[in-house]
């Protein structure tokens, strides 16, 4: 057993860094097209002697060139001695460790495989061609800064939601003592009433009321039996009023029991609470030595490809944004935190308040001079939550999700902004509740913006653009702002409840289209047949299967309830199809595969199973058409048995065709 678990983790092992060779020389052959033979392979052998292997064919040591890194230094920008207020974590309390990390196949490992290709390319270039820069155009140091500060952030986070998870259980423990100590109070309150009742009747009760044998005469022995009874029935009212007092005394102690345990409820709920603002003070003096360099480069770590003008689009507000980065470095202007922003009568050294059209100080940004023009300076928080959410252009949107890897509307805002040091809640409504208003001709970058009808929510970068996750395209993107939008600044405090957000509107939740009549077009994201880039997929945990991230959700949902009914899994033969593979499919089977660029799996909404599926009548067969509704997934009419072109094995998640 042992000799078998020593072999995976050594095959493990063997991939990963396989894994981390081909990606690092794939980037460096994209990079520098006119590499010689021998350059790569003298790239091959520089990457074999970074990770400690060498070439299949010349397993011979290789030294690690040793590199001094040049020190980057961040431009500042002198600030007030005053301090943000440090909060202080109770003494009694500590604070959890962050929850274990995920295995195989988690967006860490991933990360950190593209993380060090991403290290490793500038390296490669520098041994192969001495003096030339990074594939990106910048020096090593500054995507390496980047790298790191993104790893940081992110297990900051991490740190942050377990924490979370702890508070949320504190709170509910609390609620729970709660609950019993009103039960318990209830219980006094009524014992004490029958006590109080018995007590009354007894100071005004007779002495015959009270001892009824005191009525006993001799000269009548007719009423003994009377008298007696009425002993009898006062003696047991005296016992039921003995035992309530002594419930009494006992729901008394219960009560003192169950109050000492709301105490102490409230005790590690506040304490929890204070490990949260003391996380959350922490993220945001991290993001604070962010220097506007490091965070361009952050802000296009981790972004995948759009189809067409929706990639063109993102691209210009990323370059956009970088370029204004770019011009505060070079004016060595420091953002400073939102904390030193509050009050325009008390700015850091060289800057100043920003005014509205009506000469208003804007909350929470300042003006800097750049040349013979201002140029507004925002809050480090918020420099790090947009750069962050920049740095996820063109991931999946699937619904309740708040990333690494996919996101929602609510999700993806929150996760920026908790890398800038905010933590807000999952929905757009809610989010609504946290900021302060802001007038749509006053939106300032980083601001959260929200359509008409509130269910959807993005990130303001600026010239009328937003970012954000949408269900209408799937994956995140930059649109423009809706006519009719309302927004709220996150670093700002309201000094009142906002308005409600309006009901209804033209889209549902997070921009999903609101259903039409009739079959509509299976293409999304702006991308042709068989021209997704896997990136966007979710994978079905089967080979190299992938889907649309709301059809795997339904598959891997269907294939639980599938397993559950026949004890085994779902059988599945073909998903996506890039064009490459619809070229490939239709040279092998030419009468039944679809003309390159026109099949129904080239959507990424597509199935082909096996399993006894692919058999019409079978037991599974039936099941698939009896359930496979409910997760979204329908069998075609020309695919059904009778039909034009019969394939039982063939169903789509929603009509596509």
């Amino acid at each position: 057993m042992r000799e078998a678990m020593a072999l995976r983790e050594a095959m493990a092992l063997r991939e990963a860094v396989a894994l981390r060779e081909a990606v690092a020389l794939r980037e460096l052959a994209a990079a520098r097209p006119d590499l010689t033979p021998a350059q790569l392979a003298a790239a091959r052998a520089a990457l074999a002697a970074r990770s400690g292997t060498a070439p299949r064919s010349t397993r011979t040591p290789a030294k690690r060139p040793t590199t001094k890194r040049p020190s980057a230094k961040r431009p500042t920008t002198k600030r007030p001695a005053t301090k943000r207020p440090a909060t202080k974590r109770p003494a009694a309390t500590q604070r959890p460790a962050p929850a274990k990390e995920r295995t195989g196949s988690s967006w860490r490992t991933r990360v950190g495989v593209v993380a060090l290709a991403t290290l490793l390319v500038p390296a490669l270039v520098t041994v192969v061609l001495p003096g030339a820069t990074t594939p990106s155009g910048g020096p090593l140091d500054v995507t390496a800064l980047a790298l790191t500060a993104r790893s940081s952030m992110l297990e900051a986070a991490d740190g942050y939601r377990a924490l979370e998870q702890t508070a949320t259980h504190r709170r509910a423990q609390l609620e729970e003592a709660r609950a019993a100590e009103r039960a318990v109070r209830d219980e006094v309150a009524a014992d004490q009433q029958v006590v109080g009742a018995g007590a009354a009747n007894l100071y005004r009760a007779t002495p015959v009321a009270r001892y009824p044998v005191l009525a006993l005469d001799a000269a009548d022995p007719g009423t003994t039996s009377t008298v007696l009874f009425q002993q009898a029935v006062t003696e047991h009212a005296d016992r039921a009023l003995e035992s309530a007092v002594v419930r009494a005394e006992r729901t008394g102690v219960a009560l003192a029991d169950a109050v000492a345990r709301v105490e102490q409820a409230e005790a590690a709920a506040d304490a929890a609470e204070a490990d949260l603002a003391v996380a959350l003070e922490e993220m945001r003096d991290q993001v604070d030595d962010l220097s506007t360099e490091v965070s361009g480069r952050l802000a296009s770590l981790g972004t995948i490809p759009a189809a067409g003008e929706q990639q063109d689009r993102n691209q210009q507000a990323l370059a956009r944004w970088q370029g204004y980065l770019a011009q505060l470095t070079a004016a060595g202007i420091t953002p400073p935190a939102a904390a030193d922003l509050t009050d325009p009568a008390d700015l850091p050294d060289g800057l100043s308040p920003a005014l509205d059209a009506d000469g208003r100080p804007v909350p929470g940004v300042a003006w800097a001079v750049v040349g013979n023009s201002p140029v507004t300076v925002l809050p480090s928080e918020t420099v790090a939550a947009v750069s962050n959410a920049l740095s996820q252009l063109g991931r999946p949107f699937v619904p309740g999700t708040t990333g690494p890897e996919t996101y929602d509307c609510g999700g993806f805002t929150a996760a920026s902004w908790l890398l800038g040091g905010y933590a807000l809640p999952a929905t757009p409504q809610a989010q609504w509740a946290r900021g302060a208003a802001v007038p749509l001709d006053g939106l300032q970058i980083g601001d959260l913006v929200f359509p008409p009808g509130g269910q959807d929510v993005g990130i303001y970068l600026g010239d009328g653009d937003v970012l954000g996750a949408s269900a209408a395209t799937y994956q995140v993107g930059v649109r423009s702002v809706a006519a009719g939008s309302t927004a709220v600044r996150v670093p700002v405090q309201p000094t009142e409840p906002n308005a409600p957000l309006p009901e209804g509107g033209p889209t549902g939740p997070c921009g999903a289209p609101l259903p039409t009549p009739g079959v509509t077009s299976p293409q999304w994201g702006g991308w042709d047949n068989g021209a997704i880039p896997t990136e966007a997929l979710c994978q079905l945990g089967v080979h190299r299967h992938a889907l649309r991230c709301d059809a795997a959700a339904g598959y891997a949902a269907m294939g639980a309830a599938f397993s559950d009914r026949f004890g085994a899994d779902l059988c599945i033969t073909d998903s996506y199809r890039s064009l490459s593979s619809q070229m490939s499919a239709f040279r092998l089977k030419p009468a039944l595969a679809a003309v390159p660029g026109t099949s129904n799996h080239g959507w990424a909404l597509a199935v082909d199973l096996c399993g006894g599926i692919n058999v019409a009548g079978s037991a599974e067969w039936r099941w698939m058409t009896a359930n496979a509704g409910r997760y979204g997934f329908v069998q075609p009419d020309w695919a059904a048995p009778g039909g034009e072109k019969p394939e039982p094995w063939h169903w789509e998640f929603g009509y596509i065709s």
